[in-house]
């Protein structure tokens, strides 16, 4: 590897050479026993060009962090050796367990899934591409069980790893309301409340609001009495509340789906229940008297955040029933819905990057909004939003230059990187390679119209926005090739043409 001037880099790489042929061993259905599983490896994504088995786990201990011994190198078995880079393997163990609740926490880049019952149904899948990250399942067994745990890499790192132990039993009513402006909150693994795993609370005596993060990203979070991974988990909170008559506005905010009730769930104010970056929404109303409110919110993949926020709204120049906003690939649009608009000018929209320091980014007049019914709806769009958190606030302002402002919502923007492979046709042998943003653990292959792969790049650990990567081909025949860059999930495939 070696660095030219300013942002271009040489890479030099000789093709993959792969081991001789040879003949696997091992009849890919035995189940291995006393907690030493046997694990079938092939040189392929989907089980197939079988190379021979391996063990993991020990007499005693089932538990196992595989990495392969690294990536792009040949990992040996019992027969032929597998090349770490689009293979798979397919662990199996028989293992008997006596009556009790037992945790399974699985892991793996890329795919994986767990089965209990030899392959028949998956109490744990994901089986697609990512990168490591594991996930749990809590159940009560009592007998024995053929275990069959499926893995795949198909780019990239690669690991997978396995871990059972007796669960913990999760305690808390998961009817009651907390009081006294304090939530209870029932957290449970899965997306859809499926497994609960104890109780905690948000909020402190006299105000309800919260912003929870659950200590990070797929990392484990700790209940009363039990642990849930943050990643395909959701939690249901409940606070028993006393208004005292006035207006009030709402916002709730989440990633991914959230929904907010005031009447035990029987109806949702806030209904946003879909995968989302993290957004927030707005309600406004009157209220008088005692709510039993019901906030709930799940986390599907990536990021995990919930919020909640409620305020007097008595001082607002215009009654604001919402304001949401929602990021496109190029910019982000808000909107924003009103009633009682009275004596109002305009809205002035403020664009904050850390939600303390505001600048205006944009203004719309009241009187130019079409009017149906009563409510007027608004729309502006940020054209030049900031990559990553983007925090927005509405100024209301009357004629009389009175003003007030909104609750502040927050909007993730996410630029999409550009990967630039060129040029398509060469006589030589260098073909260069450019992103508009940063690339991370990035990989170029060549392969043959035939699907055969010829080259393997493995990227710089971290390519710049606008830097140009100098890839030089091997002395391959004149005729169609494919190259193929992959980073994460952003994968970019380009024909060239090579002509001698």
């Amino acid at each position: 590897m070696k660095n030219l001037l300013l942002l271009t880099l040489t890479i030099i790489v000789s093709p993959i050479i792969h081991a001789q042929a040879c003949t696997p061993a091992g009849d890919e259905t035995s189940y291995g026993t006393s907690d030493t599983w046997i694990g079938y490896l092939y040189d392929n994504i989907d089980f197939t060009s079988y190379s021979g088995s391996v063990n993991e786990g020990v007499a005693g201990n089932p538990n196992f962090d595989e990495s392969f011994g690294g990536d792009y190198i040949n990992y040996n078995t019992n027969g032929c050796p597998v090349y770490t880079e689009t293979f798979s393997a397919r662990y199996k163990l028989t293992k008997t367990f006596t009556a009790g609740n037992y945790q399974f926490i699985v892991g793996a880049d890329d795919g994986y899934r767990l089965s209990l019952d030899g392959g028949l149904t998956w109490i744990i899948d994901r089986f697609f591409d990512q990168s490591y990250n594991f996930s749990a399942y809590a159940t009560t067994l009592s007998g024995t069980y053929n275990i069959v745990l499926e893995y795949y890499e198909n780019g990239g790192g690669n690991r997978v790893s396995f871990s059972v132990s007796n669960a913990c039993i999760p305690t808390g009513d998961q009817s009651i309301y907390g009081t006294g402006d304090v939530w209870n909150g029932y957290i449970y693994q899965g997306a859809n409340f499926n497994t609960y795993n104890g109780m905690v609370t948000e909020g402190a005596a006299g105000n309800p609001n919260f912003d929870e993060s659950f200590g990070g990203s797929n990392t484990l979070y700790s209940t009363n009495t039990c642990q849930v991974t943050t990643e395909v988990f959701s939690a249901r909170y409940r606070l028993q509340k006393t208004f005292a008559a006035n207006n009030y506005i709402i916002t709730v905010g989440a990633d991914d789906g959230y929904r907010l009730s005031l009447d035990g769930g029987s109806t949702w104010v806030i209904n946003k229940w879909f995968d989302q970056g993290y957004a927030t929404s707005t309600y406004s109303a009157a209220l008088a008297g005692t709510y039993n409110m019901v906030l709930e919110y799940y986390e599907n993949t990536g990021d995990n955040e919930v919020s909640f926020n409620v305020a007097v709204n008595s001082l607002l120049p215009v009654q604001l029933l919402n304001f949401d906003g929602k990021a496109a690939a190029k910019n982000i649009s808000l909107s924003w819905k009103v009633v009682k608009e009275v004596n109002t000018a305009y809205y002035i929209v403020e664009r904050s990057v850390d939600g303390t320091g505001f600048a205006p980014v944009g203004k719309v007049y009241a009187s130019t909004v079409v009017t149906a019914g009563p409510e007027k709806i608004y729309g502006f769009i940020d054209p030049s939003p900031i990559n990553g958190s983007n925090y927005y606030r509405l100024s209301m302002v009357d004629i009389d230059g009175k003003f007030s402002y909104s609750p502040l919502i927050k909007i993730l923007f996410e630029e999409k990187k550009t990967i630039s492979i060129f040029p398509s046709v060469t006589s030589h042998t260098p073909v260069y390679l450019a992103v508009s943003a940063e690339l991370k653990n990035g990989s170029v292959e060549m392969f043959e119209m035939t699907g055969k792969k010829i080259l393997q790049i493995k990227l710089p650990s971290l390519v710049t926005a606008g830097q140009t990567i100098t890839l030089t081909l091997p002395a391959a025949p004149a005729g169609n090739y494919v190259l193929i860059c992959k980073s994460g999930a952003d994968i970019k495939a380009k024909q060239i043409i090579v002509v001698r």
